[in-house]
């Protein structure tokens, strides 16, 4: 079904395997519609309750833009080549695709993570890597500056200054200072990632997938919003979650003492 990526349900779980490992999993503009179409994928898949992005290999999650395919190759010749209508074409509907699906997703960042394939990490919910894996803004080495969401993610994870000072230098963050700065949300040692990420896929695939959903929603639209704003989005999406079969165990549940059983609907 996909050329560039391997696709995987199992139960509620949809697991995303970007698969160039011969490349660090390098972003053609092959790989990207494929994960742009995988996510919509799983977003469609009543099935699927949360999905697991990861790369191929033990080396790298993604090295970031294949720059031998596409438009990055052409612009070693054409000093005049219009970037952006690649990024609007490309890249801008794969974050998007990521930041609206209304479930839950997992990076799985089983080493490097560098220029965009660090934006693609960095919009995932949940970002679980090794101690040795490391993330990098490596677009200032090429003369560019960050681009596919990161100027976005990094300033509301870390702050400006420090989001400014990795941007400027692309230096390299390794997972345990990543996960002391909140870059991501945990760091652990390469031997334990597959147990700390089925941790977190297991409570999502049993939790109240509709109403983290709407978390996920209406926190994205906090980003840019007021108080007032934001006030009337958690009513009426608490309206709509007021009717819906979770909401219904989870009280039921609650008062009578017992675990919920949530169908994710």
């Amino acid at each position: 079904m996909y050329e560039n990526l391997l696709y995987d349900v199992s139960g509620a779980v949809c697991r995303i395997t970007l698969n160039r490992p011969h490349v660090y999993n390098a972003l053609s503009p092959g790989l990207i519609r494929d994960i742009t179409a995988a996510m919509e994928a799983a977003g469609a898949d009543t099935q699927v309750r949360v999905v697991v992005l990861t790369g191929a290999g033990d080396k790298a999650f993604s090295s970031g833009a294949d720059l031998k395919e596409g438009v990055m190759q052409a612009a070693a010749s054409d000093s005049q080549l219009a970037l952006g209508d690649s990024l609007r074409t490309t890249y801008h509907p794969m974050i998007q695709a990521i930041r609206n699906l209304a479930k839950p997703v997992i990076g799985r960042i089983n080493g490097v993570a560098a220029g965009a394939g660090c934006s693609l990490a960095l919009a995932c919910d949940v970002v679980i890597c090794t101690d040795e894996a490391y993330f990098s803004q490596i677009f200032v080495n090429i003369g560019l500056m960050p681009d596919a969401g990161s100027t976005f993610f990094l300033p509301r994870l870390i702050g400006p200054q420090r989001a400014f000072e990795l941007c400027s230098t692309g230096r390299r963050v390794y997972g345990p200072e990543a996960a002391r700065i909140g870059l991501v949300s945990q760091s652990v040692p390469a031997a334990e990632l597959d147990a700390s990420v089925e941790a977190v896929v297991g409570y999502y695939a049993a939790a109240p997938t509709l109403a983290i959903g709407k978390m996920k929603k209406v926190l994205n639209e906090s980003l840019y919003s007021d108080l007032s704003h934001q006030l009337e989005q958690e009513a009426d999406n608490q309206d709509e979650l007021g009717r819906s079969a979770d909401a219904a165990e989870g009280i039921g549940a609650f008062l009578m003492k017992r675990k919920a059983n949530f169908s994710g609907k």
